[in-house]
């Protein structure tokens, strides 16, 4: 052999793993005409894998000149489905592999496959036996671990032999061929095993597929098996056959494949011969042929499945409703062809992206057709009605809060606190996801100031026009709404406290002196500016506390309870002076409530709106 072995593996073999060489070695027994191969595996301990040996035993054709000089030589291959490198991948882990062949009844072959290997290295010892066939032992492991420790256990190398021959065993299956694979494997002193045979390969329909996307020739041909199954046993293979060599195509996510069921789906075509790299790691079908395959390989599987499954087209067609009644603005992008197949969240995203490109498109537009002008006011629709969703999330965040959560958390779902807390009216479309100061009313959203959590002083600075005393006293919220604060013309105030649920009734009740006590410090700077206060306290509810607030408080129109009085606060001792000021108590479950009602009419009449298109 010509070429440097250890250069030859890092090209071509390195992002490999330790169950390729189980796969090579069996792919090349099953070349070499074996119906019985035995793996046997054998290690100390999976922490010392310097003393993992590897033998692997079957009963082909064995080396003969012929096939020896093609094991010899990198590339000398019959066939395109052949690469002529796989026994690159034994040199990854083992420093020697040792080949005793037995290939004429009295003749048997034996050399060593390491770095140094040379053609001419070899020697042939008369051996009489009826046995034809090859051992090929590997031993002295060349890496510090052995990166996954299922890699020497029987039952996930049947598993996964099964996964990447079932094409070739099942055709063994058709041609009444019987191939036995006896994997042993002795770990630790304890000994484990597993039989594989090519009868345990399930009896399959077959259907043509035919789709002119491809511009092809080539026959398609799907076999498929639908058997019912213990739920626990519910499995899905799906794949497509290049050299006898099954390629997985996912075409059902997890999440949705049936229960009770083991499906089978392998593709073949002519097409697919060679379509693999030399190191037969990834296909090598360009994105769009792939695409393509995927898509044809999909529509008929899932129609298969529909057919002989039938509750999941009904259960698809929930899940379309599901999907559409909480994205209504996303009815006529989502996939419904894979609605169920492939993964809900995929769904959703393929959708948003085709959103995004409609609005790109758009936007990118000089000059409006008839046709995008009526695309451009649909867009607008569904822009609003992600908006309208969003409201409805943040309304369950609301609703959904406990007492473990903290009022800052509360504090965050109606705005951003602290220095991100200033909100101005020219930037409402950049905060309009961090203002929801609608969850109070939504003629707080005509706001042209919100102040969340910050220091009163920075607000008496829109209430008049010289500088004023330093206050750190922080309201949860303030509002400046109505009218903009710098032009002639009275404006409202809107002064925000709130409470965290679980709290006693004595901190809840002192929310009503806090309030009064803004409104004392806000009096000093009242002018022909302002034209009203409004002043709320947002606390838990509970019989205690509506029958304190009973006394001296009228309850008002709300979907939960909501409590207002108005009282005189002090303002001055000498002389005594008082102003009115109204306050309103509000149950958190009440703004819940009302919050929703509002939002429930937008969201209902949207949906009645793209139900139709």
């Amino acid at each position: 052999m010509k070429v440097k072995l250890g250069q030859a593996v890092k090209m071509f073999f390195g992002n490999s793993s330790l169950e390729m060489v189980y796969f090579e070695a069996l792919s090349n027994a099953m070349d070499a005409g074996a119906t019985l191969i035995d793996i046997k595996i054998s290690i100390d301990a999976v922490n010392r894998p310097e003393t993992l040996t590897v033998e692997i035993i079957d009963n082909g054709v064995g080396f003969d000149d012929n096939r020896y000089k093609k094991f010899s030589n990198l590339f000398d291959v019959e066939e395109s489905s052949h690469k002529g490198l796989g026994r690159l991948v034994y040199l990854c882990y083992f420093d020697e592999i040792i080949v005793q062949s037995q290939f004429e009844k009295d003749k048997k072959r034996l050399f060593t496959f390491n770095q140094q290997f040379e053609e001419e290295k070899f020697s042939i010892i008369s051996n009489s036996s009826e046995q034809i066939g090859t051992s090929l032992k590997m031993q002295s492991y060349t890496l510090q671990k052995i990166a996954k420790s299922e890699y020497i256990y029987p039952q996930f190398l049947k598993k996964r032999i099964l996964q990447e021959f079932y094409s070739r065993l099942f055709k063994y299956k058709i041609e009444n061929r019987i191939i036995e694979i006896n994997i042993f494997a002795t770990i630790d002193g304890k000994s484990y095993k597993e039989f594989l045979t090519s009868s345990e390969i399930p009896d399959m329909q077959c259907v043509n597929i035919d789709d002119s996307s491809l511009n092809l020739y080539e026959n398609f041909q799907l076999y498929y098996s639908i058997e019912k199954c213990d739920p626990h046993e519910t499995a899905l293979i799906s794949a497509i056959s290049v050299d006898n060599r099954t390629f997985k195509v996912e075409l059902v996510a997890d999440e949705n494949i049936p229960t009770g069921y083991k499906m089978i789906f392998l593709l073949f075509s002519d097409f697919f011969t060679g379509k693999v790299d030399a190191a037969r790691q990834n296909l090598t079908l360009t994105k769009v042929e792939l695409k393509e395959i995927q898509k044809l390989f999909r529509k008929k599987v899932t129609s298969l499945i529909e057919k002989h499954i039938p509750r999941v087209k009904v259960t698809n067609e929930k899940i379309k409703t599901s999907l559409i009644d909480r994205y209504p603005h996303l009815n006529g992008y989502f996939d419904t062809d894979n609605i169920g197949y492939i993964k809900r969240n995929e769904i959703l995203r393929n959708a948003q992206e085709e959103f995004f490109k409609a609005q790109k498109e758009l936007l990118d537009a000089t000059q409006l057709t008839d046709e995008q002008f009526k695309k451009s006011l649909e867009i607008s629709d569904r822009a609003l009605t992600e908006y309208i969703l969003f409201r409805q999330l943040t309304i369950e965040k609301l609703r959904n809060s406990t007492k473990d959560d903290s009022e800052t958390y509360l504090h965050e779902i109606i705005a951003s606190k602290g220095k991100n807390g200033k909100f101005l009216k020219e930037n409402l479309i950049n905060d309009i996801y961090k203002n929801n100061s609608w969850l109070l009313d939504d003629k707080y959203m005509t706001y042209e100031v919100t102040l969340s959590d910050r220091e009163m002083s920075e607000l008496v600075t829109y209430l008049v026009d010289e500088e004023v005393e330093k206050d750190i006293d922080r309201p949860d919220f303030a509002f400046i709404f109505s009218n903009n604060p710098n032009e002639n013309k009275p404006f409202d105030v809107v002064i925000v406290e709130i409470k965290k649920r679980g709290v006693n009734q004595y901190d809840n009740l002192k929310t009503i002196n806090q309030l009064e006590t803004r409104a004392r410090n806000l009096n000093k700077y009242y002018n022909n500016k302002v034209q009203r206060v409004w002043y709320y306290g947002i606390i838990e509810f509970n019989d205690e506390i509506e029958l304190a607030l009973s006394g001296r408080f009228t309850e008002l129109y709300s979907s939960g309870k909501l409590y207002y009085t108005e009282t005189e606060v002090a303002i001055s001792l000498r002389p005594k002076m008082t102003i009115p000021i109204g306050i309103f108590m509000w149950d958190i479950d009440a703004v819940v409530r009302d919050a929703d009602a509002r939002n429930s009419t937008f969201l209902n009449f949207i949906k009645s709106k793209f139900s139709t298109q």
